[in-house]
């Protein structure tokens, strides 16, 4: 008897160390790892590499496997000059997402997650530590990561590449990327115990951005039920200056400056450019800042973001978007009120003299006042003007967020009006509260499970409430009430209101009498 207690006890162990029976995706079988309770896949290939003769082309599907496919290790980050390289390494052969599940069968039907990164539209990668979706995985989601091309190699445009594509458009590659990311998701989450009816697209930075773009992008119609977007939005007008809030571009100017971009790295055609090494190209790139944005095509992209909500034309969803209290502290430049005041006439023209008084500096130095200029011109205008037309136009609730959990500041310090910079909720919401780079306080740990709740809960339910959280009220203009993290989850006014009405009134007029470029050909 105890012989034979004794061999199942091995049996079972040799299971577990075996790890999970393998699954079937369309390409073929996966076999993932347990870790804490979750079943993960990590490094699981959505498209085909985007190398060779696809390089600058919409993304391919990938091909089938044999066999059972190890999923237990990140794939390597896409190619980008911007930081250094992620944890799991660059290459051109990117095109993979991972999945953190709770399921236990692929009958459990779970709510799915899908986080896109940030950074810029240059740089990025799902193997970042702080990303890792373990936390909220265990709060009864599917997490899913996606890796798209970024830089030169996600958003690149050239005469000769629209002349080759049938649509006649060139760039945007990223998005198709998350587009082609979130198709698959819809192929196969269920395999993985997620349900396809209840995908959440999240994001934070050009990942929030992005997040905005799908939500107006008709290609991305029905792939997704909920959008979360942290620090982003894109209603700014078209520009051929791109400016934060501003940086949207039509394809001819695009086109312009990958001509220039392909002499700059001494290729004569497009066929030599494809044949460039990599490293190559990256290197060409650096030398062209600014050129690596989404663009709007008149397909992925139909038009100005604020027209087509405005004509009722997005993908109507719930949304949960909102900014950080501090923006501005990680991209202001200006030192001086002179040099503020200077810089906000050059790119503000007749609207300058108002949005000074909006936005006032101090006699001495460039304060916070000053700094939610670019805040606002980036992330709080857009978000604000964001809820305000999904709750106008659309079916699905928009729930408004400020998020200022930071540090204490000493009184009479030269950071005592400073707030949460860029990028500081992240960890907050993945519940990785040591990347905040200091010992988190009993408010750190208070906000980062507030978060975390209401943004699971809006995976699961389409609105952030449920047990255990402060009540989230939908923001409407007839109920403009925001939810502040700070110290507390409590509801507050719209932060800098009067001063986001003057914004108002620039992009408005940068939309009309002020506008710089023509609207693109739509090419539905």
């Amino acid at each position: 008897m105890k012989v034979m207690g004794m061999a199942v006890l091995l049996a079972c162990q040799a299971w577990a160390a075996a790890g999970p029976a393998p699954i079937r995706v369309e390409g073929g079988q996966l076999a993932g790892v347990v870790e804490d309770g979750l079943t993960v896949y990590k490094g699981v290939p959505f498209a085909a590499p985007p190398v060779g003769d696809l390089r600058w082309r919409a993304p391919q599907p990938a091909a089938k496997w044999q066999g059972v496919r190890a999923a237990d290790k990140f794939a390597p980050g896409c190619m980008q000059a911007m930081g250094g390289p992620p944890p799991s390494g660059l290459s051109e052969d990117c095109l993979y997402l991972n999945v953190w599940t709770p399921a236990k069968s692929a009958k459990d039907r779970v709510p799915v997650l899908v986080w896109i990164y940030g950074g810029g539209f240059n740089g990025g990668a799902t193997s970042i530590p702080v990303y890792s979706g373990e936390k909220l995985a265990k709060r009864g989601v599917v997490l899913v990561s996606i890796g798209y091309r970024v830089g030169v190699f996600g958003f690149y445009s050239h005469p000769e590449l629209s002349a080759e594509n049938p649509r006649h458009v060139s760039g945007n590659y990223g998005l198709l990327d998350m587009i082609a990311g979130l198709q698959w998701i819809q192929k196969n989450i269920a395999a993985f115990g997620g349900d396809p009816r209840k995908v959440t697209i999240f994001g934070e930075s050009a990942g929030g951005i992005a997040v905005s773009m799908l939500c107006a992008s008709p290609l991305a119609k029905g792939l997704f039920h909920g959008a979360i977007s942290q620090s982003g939005g894109s209603f700014g007008p078209f520009s051929k200056t791109p400016s934060p809030g501003e940086n949207m571009r039509v394809l001819a100017d695009a086109e312009v400056s990958g001509a220039e971009f392909a002499t700059a790295a001494g290729a004569a055609s497009l066929k030599e450019l494809r044949a460039l090494p990599a490293e190559k190209i990256l290197e060409a790139g650096r030398k062209q800042r600014g050129m690596a944005w989404p663009i709007v095509d008149g397909w992925v992209i139909p038009d100005d973001q604020y027209k087509l909500y405005t004509a009722g034309e997005f993908n109507d969803t719930p949304i949960l978007v909102g900014y950080n209290s501090d923006e501005g502290l990680s991209f202001s430049g200006a030192k001086t009120p002179e040099d503020y005041v200077a810089g906000v006439k050059k790119r503000y023209g007749p609207f300058a003299d108002r949005l000074v008084e909006a936005y006032p500096a101090a006699a001495n130095s460039v304060p916070k006042t000053a700094r939610d200029l670019m805040r606002d011109s980036a992330f709080g205008w857009q978000t604000w003007i964001w809820a305000r037309l999904q709750s106008e136009r659309g079916k699905g609730k928009a729930f408004y967020y400020y998020f200022d959990q930071h540090a204490e500041r000493t009184p009479g310090s030269p950071q005592a009006d400073h707030g949460s910079p860029h990028g500081a909720d992240v960890a907050y919401v993945f519940e990785h509260l040591t990347d905040i780079r200091r010992p988190p306080t009993a408010d750190d740990q208070r906000i980062s499970d507030a978060m975390a709740a209401y943004w699971t809960n809006f995976a699961k339910y389409g609105h952030p409430n449920g047990a255990g959280v402060p009540q989230w009220p939908a923001f409407s203009d007839r109920t403009p009430t925001v939810m502040y993290f700070n110290a507390t989850a409590h509801v507050g006014p719209v932060p800098s209101e009067a001063s986001l009405k003057v914004l108002d009134g620039y992009f408005a007029w940068r939309r009309g009498e002020g506008s710089q470029t023509k609207a693109p050909v739509r090419r539905r």
